[in-house]
């Protein structure tokens, strides 16, 4: 098979691929402009006849999206902070200092990354209780968030780190900076790259969370927009053309924000591959 062919067959599966992996985003995108009988023909439309498109202001008034839209973006925006205040430092250390305790602790990071989120919830949960931060609730979901995130976080980060010389730091240290002079003024530029693409990861995983905030946030006003998504669910339920309006103006931002930065994102992802 000549090199052309080859190409060609590899862009065909390619695309194949990403038609059935986008088709249920389509399937969103169409469903919520149907009406109520034209979602359930036979055949099924694959375009709406009749354009539903007030049903988005519709959605907005009723459910109070821009409520739960920016309980996502606080949530969302105090576990990156939080992780990225405590989690360079860490990717720092486990990148530049190799002895048997780093290798344990970057045993135990690694550990806790598979560990998923509905086995980690009742433990968290019932020492939250204890402790009292369920009286914050929107904080409690973010430390928890952050105890999730943090090795995904850092392992990524290290990877970053670590494709940055040790010269430099060795030279700035002969110019006379000290070891977190050295950190601050140039390890870290360079590494902004990685640790910004980090954080849009963890930032589109939090912003999309639903374990921690439907198990610790019982006032409504304080919910995120994943357990207002689930306030639609029920035993009689058939709002589906809402349903899918509602998570079209949920999902649409991070879509977004993600095609805008796919190439930052693939740049940092891959600037520690190196190493």
């Amino acid at each position: 098979m000549s090199d052309q062919l080859r190409n060609r067959v590899m862009l065909a599966v390619a695309l194949l691929l990403a038609a059935v992996y986008l088709f249920p985003l389509y399937w969103m995108y169409i469903t919520a402009l149907k009406t109520g009988s034209s979602m359930f023909a036979t055949p099924p439309k694959f375009l709406p006849s009749e354009p539903q498109w007030g049903i988005y202001a519709f959605v907005w008034e009723s459910r109070n999206m821009g409520r739960y839209l920016w309980n996502s973006l606080v949530i969302a925006l105090g576990a990156v902070s939080l992780i990225a205040v405590l989690g360079v430092g860490c990717a720092y250390v486990l990148a530049r200092y190799r002895n048997a305790w780093v290798d344990i602790g970057l045993f135990l990071i690694l550990m806790l990354q598979v560990l998923p989120a509905s086995l980690m919830v009742t433990p968290i949960f019932v020492g939250f209780s204890q402790f009292g931060l369920l009286d914050t609730p929107r904080f409690a979901v973010i430390l928890a968030i952050a105890a999730k995130s943090m090795p995904f976080f850092v392992v990524l980060v290290r990877a970053t780190f670590m494709s940055v010389p040790m010269e430099l730091e060795e030279a700035a240290l002969v110019d006379g900076n000290s070891r977190i002079g050295a950190f601050f003024n140039i390890v870290l530029p360079l590494a902004r790259n990685g640790i910004l693409v980090s954080a849009i990861l963890i930032f589109m995983q939090a912003f999309g969370e639903f374990v921690y905030s439907k198990s610790m946030i019982q006032a409504v006003e304080l919910q995120p927009a994943s357990v207002g998504l689930n306030s639609f669910m029920g035993p009689n339920t058939n709002e589906w053309n809402n349903i899918m309006a509602y998570a079209t103006i949920y999902v649409t931002p991070v879509l977004a924000a993600f095609v805008l930065l796919q190439r930052r994102i693939v740049s940092g992802l891959t600037s520690g591959a190196l190493k």
